[in-house]
Order: C-alpha cells, then sequence, then structure tokens
C-alpha cells in the first residue's frame, strides 16, 4: 500500500512551529552533550527534556507527514496538545533549573555553550507554548478534553506531582507526615493520570458514570487533600521538632535536601492553586451545562 505524504501538515503554522521544536531541542541537547556539562539528577533532568521533547516531535511530524497518525486508536488531536502542554512545563523547568546550577560561580567552564543552550531551551519552551496555543480548543469548538482549559490544567497536575517525586528522593520516610503528603501527591497523580490515559484512547465513554460529574467530584477530593499536604509538609520539615527551620551552612546548589524541601512546598501550594482552578471550571462545565 503506497504511503501518502501530507504536505500541508509542514507548511500551515503549527507544522512550522513543530520544525522549530525539533531545531531548537536538538541543538539544546547537543551543545550540552558536547561539554559534558549535564551531570547529577538535574542536569539527567534538562539532557531528558530536550531528548524526549525532540524524539516525540519527530514522530509526530512523521505520522503526521505520512498520514499514518489516522490508523492509531487514539485521540490524535487530544495525544498531540497534551504532549505540546508537557513539553512546554519540561522546556520551562529545564530552561530555569540548567543555568542555576550549571551557570553557578563554581562552574564557570564551558560556559558559551552553557549560555547558547539555555538560550535554545528558553526559545524551545516559547515554541510548544506557541504550539499549545494554536492547538487548544477554541471558545464554542467542539473538541477533545484535553484540548480545553481543564485538559491542559490536568497535565499540569501530573506535570507538576512528577516534579515532586523526582525532587523528594527519598527523604518522605523521615517521618508519618511527609509520608501522609507523599500519598497525596502520589494518589492525585494516579487518577489525574489515569483520565489523561483514558481521554487519549477514547475510553471516557465506557465509564458507568459521567465523566464530567466524576471530574468534578475527584477534583474536590484533589483540593482537599492537597490543603492538608499544604499545611502538614511545612510543619514536619521545617518545624524544629521534625526538620531543621534554616538553610544550613555549606549545602550546595542543586544537592541540598532542605532547598528540595522548599521546592516542593511551593509546588504544593502551586497544584492546590491548580487543583482548585481545575474544579471551578470543572463545576461550571456540571453546572451551569445543566441550568
Amino acid at each position: 500500500m503506497p504511503v501518502l505524504l501530507d504536505l500541508k501538515s509542514m507548511t500551515g503554522p503549527v507544522g512550522i512551529v513543530r520544525l522549530f521544536e525539533v531545531f531548537l531541542s536538538c541543538t539544546a541537547f547537543s551543545l550540552v552533550a558536547h561539554v559534558g556539562q549535564y551531570s547529577g539528577p538535574y542536569g539527567g533532568w534538562c539532557m531528558f527534556t530536550w531528548c524526549f521533547s525532540f524524539v516525540v516531535s519527530v514522530l509526530i511530524i512523521g505520522l503526521e507527514l505520512t498520514v499514518l497518525f489516522s490508523r492509531i486508536p487514539i485521540s490524535w488531536d487530544d495525544f498531540t496538545t497534551s504532549f505540546a502542554m508537557l513539553a512546554t512545563l519540561m522546556n520551562l523547568t529545564a530552561s530555569i533549573i540548567y543555568p542555576t546550577v550549571f551557570l553557578a560561580p563554581n562552574r564557570q567552564t564551558d560556559v558559551d555553550f552553557k549560555i547558547a543552550a539555555t538560550a535554545m531551551s528558553c526559545l524551545c519552551f516559547i515554541a510548544y507554548a506557541v504550539e499549545v496555543g494554536l492547538t487548544r480548543a477554541k471558545p464554542g469548538e467542539i473538541s477533545g478534553f484535553l484540548k480545553t482549559v481543564p485538559g491542559l490544567l490536568k497535565v499540569l497536575e501530573a506535570f507538576i506531582a512528577c516534579i515532586i517525586f523526582v525532587i523528594v528522593e527519598g527523604s518522605y520516610h523521615v517521618n508519618t507526615g511527609r509520608q501522609w503528603c507523599m500519598a497525596v501527591y502520589c494518589i492525585c497523580f494516579i487518577i489525574t493520570f489515569s483520565i489523561i490515559i483514558l481521554t487519549i484512547t477514547k475510553l471516557t465513554a465506557v465509564l458507568p458514570f459521567p465523566f464530567q460529574k466524576f471530574l468534578a467530584v475527584y477534583n474536590i477530593m484533589a483540593v482537599l487533600m492537597h490543603i492538608t499536604a499544604a499545611i502538614v509538609w511545612p510543619i514536619f520539615c521545617f518545624s524544629p521538632h521534625y526538620g531543621k527551620p534554616t538553610r544550613p551552612s555549606g549545602c550546595e546548589r542543586g544537592k541540598c535536601l532542605w532547598d528540595n524541601q522548599v521546592i516542593v512546598t511551593i509546588l504544593t501550594f502551586a497544584n492546590l492553586i491548580v487543583y482548585f482552578v481545575d474544579l471551578i471550571y470543572s463545576s461550571m462545565l456540571v453546572f451551569i451545562a445543566r441550568a
């Protein structure tokens, strides 16, 4: 069977943006790989981000160019939009983490390459953000769930949880308070990730309950659980009885557990806000749509 080529997928605004994404992500990881400046978990995360973005973007371009995506039993628009949102967030964090850790005063080797890689990462973040803006559902448009604001918020919620998992390392075993917070992060991530997968695979219609009502109930639960985590985590990390209220001296940037605990605190509050906004949107979909 001959393979058809859809050249329009490459010449449209989205196609052109995707070509920029491939070029920028490839350039970023090539520069860093050339000087070998990506050691440790933070460097590994940045390198993974650029490589992951490059590989999946090339895959998407290839499947759309050959029209083979139409043979895959998934919601293609939901998949590409959710990936663009994920790549936007990943490249944003890489653009912040890489210069913060690898352009520190004690790491002043191959500075030109690292600055160039950071610039490419920042431009890559902008390119993916533009794609999200081009592909997300417009007001009144009938589209898949992940192309809507609540769907994009689900990707953001799952991403923040993943960052928390990476940063926490093994410090949550210290006491029961931190263990409860880790349980909150895990439970919410599993359910949120399941919602994303069910949407992409078009399985939400076979659920034995209304999908939108489930989202509203789940978001209420997630907000309440994150409220407890936002209270418990700081207490069990920075209280004199359970942790260290101030930053220890000689704590190296990029390897300081105390810094990681501060970041997890900030991300917990951030995800609480995201879940609350998601709750408002899901409630509007359920109750206003019925009015």
